[in-house]
C-alpha cells in the first residue's frame, strides 16, 4: 500500500515556519513515494479557530506550491476534512471504547477536580496533579441521571508503551507517566490526542510525520490505536526550529510566520528549498530545486536535535532561488511590489524585462527588486538627499552638459555602444570621466548606486536619459559651491 501522509493544522492564526516544514516534509515524501497528502483542519478550538485562519492556511500552502491530494476543495473518499463536521464519529468511537473496556465515561466535576488539584500541589508542593481515576471502575448501574461526563482512556497500570521512530529511534513510555486522559468532552468536541487517531485511523494514514512537541502524545495515542484493533501508523519526530538565540520560535516571532516571507518578497521556491534545510541534511549540498529536494528527502537524514535559525543564510538560499527565475516571470512577480511603493507598471512595458536584468544579481528579494528598477518607470527619479548633495555640485555641471551633448548625437544607445563612444570620448579630450560618472549617475536615478552606469541609460532610453541629464544639470547650476 502506497503511503498516506497528512498535515492537520489547528486555524488559530497563520501558519507558522514550524508547519510550514511539517507541511513540506509530509508532501515531500508522498511525492518521492507517489504516495498521498491529505490536508485535514483541526478547528475544535471554537473560540480561536477562524475563517480568516483556514484561508490563511490555505493560502500561505498554495503559495508554497505544497499542493494536497485530499482535504478541503479537492475532496477525497473520507470526508469530511474539518473536525467540527465530524463530531457523531467520535461520540461512535468513544462509546465503542467504553463497551470495549478501553475508556469510561467520568462524572467527576470540575470543582472537584478543581479541590483535588489544590490538595495535591499543598501536599507536595509542586504541579504534576494526576487524575486518581475516581470512575475508572465503575459500569452503567453507577452512571448518575442527566449529569453531563467525559469520556476517559483506561490506560493500564503496568508496563510501557513504545515505538520506532523514523526520526529519534526507538522510544519507550511506562504507563506509571501517563494517565487516564480526557478523549472527548461533554459537549461531544473531541480532545487532540482522539481527534487525531479517529481521523487519521479513518483516513487511512500510514505515517503521523510532526515537530517533536508531539512525542508526549504518541504513547496514549499508540494505546488508542491498540484498543481500536489497529495497527498504528509510523511516526517520525522532526526537531523543533529554534531562533537565533536558540530557543523555539513562536508564532509571535518577527519570523515566525509563512506571510512575512511572502510580505517580504521571498519566492516560493527559497522558502522550501531553506525549510528543508531547517533540520534535515543531504552531504553538504545546500541549494535544491524543488525536483532534487523530492529525490533526495529521506527520514534518516532529519535531524534529532533543534534546528537553528539563520536569517543570512535564508537570505542567501532565497537570493539563489530569486536569481534562478526567467526574466518575464521575476518582472511579473515584482510588479506588486512595486505597486506597494505607488507605482503602476505596465506589464506589456518593454522596458521592464530589460529593467529587471539589471538587478537579478544584486537583489535578494522582490522588495528589492521593485525598490531597484524604481526610478526606471518615474516621470522623474525619486531623488536621495545624501547623494543629491554629494554629488550634484556646481563643478560637475559643465562636464555633464559636455557629456550630455556627446550622447545627443548617438544614434545607436545600446550599452556597448555607449561605453564604447564614452571611452573614446574621455581618451581624446583626456578627460577622467569617473571624476563625475557620480554625477551622472545621480542625475539619472536619484540614487549613488545602482547596476553599471551603460545598463542604465540602455534601459532608460535617449529620451529620458536626456531629460534627466538637462535637470540634473540645472539642479548643479543651482548649487552656490
Amino acid at each position: 500500500m502506497k503511503p498516506r501522509l497528512r498535515f492537520a493544522p489547528s486555524p488559530t492564526g497563520y501558519l507558522h515556519i514550524g508547519g510550514a516544514r511539517s507541511a513540506l516534509y509530509n508532501w515531500l515524501w508522498a511525492r518521492k513515494t507517489g504516495g498521498t497528502f491529505v490536508l485535514r483542519i483541526e478547528d475544535t478550538d471554537r473560540k480561536r479557530s477562524t475563517e480568516e485562519s483556514v484561508q490563511a492556511i490555505f493560502d500561505a500552502l498554495t503559495w508554497l506550491g505544497l499542493d494536497w491530494d485530499e482535504g478541503p476543495g479537492k475532496g477525497g473518499d473520507h470526508g469530511p476534512y474539518f473536525q467540527t463536521e465530524r463530531l457523531e464519529l467520535y461520540r461512535k468511537h468513544a462509546d465503542a471504547l467504553v463497551e470495549s473496556g478501553h475508556a469510561y465515561r467520568c462524572y467527576a466535576t470540575k470543582e472537584q477536580l478543581a479541590e483535588a488539584r489544590e490538595a495535591f500541589q499543598k501536599e507536595h508542593g509542586r504541579q504534576g496533579f494526576k487524575y486518581p481515576g475516581w470512575w475508572r471502575d465503575k459500569g452503567p448501574s453507577d452512571w448518575p441521571d442527566d449529569q453531563p461526563f467525559v469520556y476517559r482512556i483506561k490506560v493500564p497500570k503496568e508496563g510501557a508503551t513504545g515505538w520506532d521512530d523514523l526520526v529519534k529511534g526507538r522510544i519507550e513510555i511506562g504507563h506509571s507517566e501517563m494517565q487516564d486522559e480526557v478523549l472527548l468532552r461533554s459537549d461531544g468536541v473531541p480532545l487532540y490526542n482522539f481527534g487525531c487517531v479517529v481521523d487519521d485511523l479513518e483516513m487511512g494514514i500510514t505515517l503521523v510525520a510532526r515537530g517533536d512537541d508531539h512525542m508526549i502524545n504518541t504513547p496514549v495515542q499508540i494505546l488508542l490505536y491498540q484498543a481500536m484493533g489497529a495497527e498504528p501508523p509510523q511516526f517520525a519526530h522532526m526537531p523543533m526550529i529554534l531562533d537565533e538565540r536558540g530557543k523555539k520560535m513562536s508564532k509571535r516571532d518577527d519570523a515566525g510566520s509563512v506571510e512575512v516571507y511572502e510580505e517580504r518578497g521571498f519566492v516560493p521556491d527559497g522558502v522550501v528549498n531553506y525549510l528543508a534545510r531547517l533540520g534535515w541534511s543531504h552531504g553538504d549540498q545546500e541549494l535544491f530545486t524543488r525536483e532534487e529536494l523530492i529525490e533526495a528527502f529521506d527520514w534518516a537524514s532529519v535531524g534529532k536535535e533543534g534546528a537553528r535559525y539563520d536569517e543570512k543564510k535564508f537570505l542567501s538560499v532565497q537570493a539563489h532561488h530569486l536569481r534562478e527565475i526567467p526574466g518575464p516571470a521575476l518582472a511579473k512577480a515584482a510588479l506588486p511590489f512595486a505597486k506597494k511603493n505607488g507605482l503602476e507598471i505596465d506589464p506589456g512595458d518593454p522596458r521592464l524585462v530589460p529593467a529587471v536584468e539589471t538587478v537579478r544579481q544584486r537583489a535578494e528579494t522582490l522588495v528589492e527588486v521593485a525598490d531597484m528598477i524604481d526610478y526606471y518607470f518615474r516621470e522623474t527619479p525619486t531623488p536621495d538627499e545624501k547623494a543629491t548633495k554629494k554629488f550634484l555640485k556646481a563643478k560637475f555641471a559643465e562636464p555633464v552638459r559636455k557629456y550630455r551633448a556627446l550622447l545627443a548625437a548617438q544614434d545607436a544607445f545600446d550599452r556597448e555602444s555607449l561605453e564604447a563612444v564614452t571611452k573614446a570620448w574621455m581618451e581624446k579630450n583626456d578627460i577622467g570621466f569617473k571624476d563625475y560618472a557620480q554625477a551622472v549617475r545621480v542625475s539619472l536615478s536619484g540614487r549613488s548606486a545602482t547596476p553599471g552606469l551603460f545598463e542604465v541609460m540602455e534601459v532608460l532610453g535617449k529620451e529620458r536619459c536626456l531629460a534627466r541629464l538637462d535637470a540634473g544639470v540645472a539642479a548643479m547650476e543651482a548649487r552656490a559651491d
